[in-house]
């Protein structure tokens, strides 16, 4: 994958004519160079490091808005960050963990939402949603979780997509063998091949995928959804990644299905 680079332009717009060389260092410097070694840090890292930073410092002005809105975007869940803010506050100070808290609230207001929906959508499947999926978050667009059912003869997970989420076209390589099998547990979801019409995956529904052939998968727009991933196992097998689904590719099918 290549190195993400981050553009900030918050330095120039503000300070551009009044302190150039300060915006300068901000904006090409500290993100421009720094945030964007994310080959050594990941950006979630890296976030993780700049919120402790700031709320040690009891810094909670329009900056700790700023990186609490951004480690959002970077995979940081809100259960996640009230973990963080608590864990702070027995090295920082209760104080700051307070002002802290004020702000975070604001930033995942909309998650409590979200929380009680996965939570509903628990109830509906034997399988346990498992753990947010940051390890693939960058092949995703929009929050995964995973749990792994078994790493024993077979390997299978499974893989809860929130509403709209779905991941990267991508291809199972393999020399012999290989491929995966998906198959449908709760919701509604969408199974695709590269020049093929997109087909619903509904609960019991079994896909079959062979090496070799670009594809993705996910939720419809206007359901959870959930999946157990099969490995087959294959000689020299891998995964290779490719390009997101566009928002016009997908939201192009969501009408076909009744």
């Amino acid at each position: 994958m290549a190195q993400q680079k981050i553009v900030q332009t918050a330095g120039r717009t503000q300070l551009g004519e009044f302190a150039p060389e300060f915006a300068h260092l901000n904006d090409d410097i500290l993100f421009g160079e720094v945030w964007s070694r994310n080959d050594l840090l990941s950006l979630r890292d890296r976030s993780l490091v700049t919120l402790t930073s700031l709320i040690s410092q009891g810094i909670t002005d329009s900056s700790l808005t700023y990186h609490l809105q951004e480690a959002k975007k970077n995979g940081i869940t809100r259960t996640e960050i009230s973990e963080i803010i608590t864990h702070i506050a027995f090295y920082a100070g209760w104080p700051k963990a307070w002002a802290a808290f004020r702000q975070a609230k604001e930033v995942w207001k909309e998650d409590t939402s979200l929380e009680d929906a996965k939570s509903r959508f628990q109830q509906e499947m034997i399988f346990p949603i498992g753990e947010p999926n940051t390890a693939y978050a960058k092949y995703f667009k929009g929050n995964s979780y995973l749990a792994r059912i078994s790493g024993e003869q077979v390997p299978i997970a499974n893989v809860t997509f929130e509403p709209g989420c779905r991941n990267n076209w991508h291809i199972h390589h393999a020399t012999k063998g290989g491929g995966q099998m998906l198959i449908g547990v709760a919701g509604r979801g969408w199974y695709q091949e590269e020049g093929k019409p997109a087909q619903a995956i509904l609960p019991g529904t079994v896909i079959h995928i062979p090496a070799g052939v670009k594809h993705w998968h996910g939720a419809a727009a206007d359901s959870w959804f959930a999946h157990l991933a099969i490995e087959i196992e294959g000689e020299n097998a891998s995964n290779e990644w490719l390009e997101q689904v566009s928002d016009e590719q997908y939201y192009g099918i969501q009408g076909e299905y009744k």
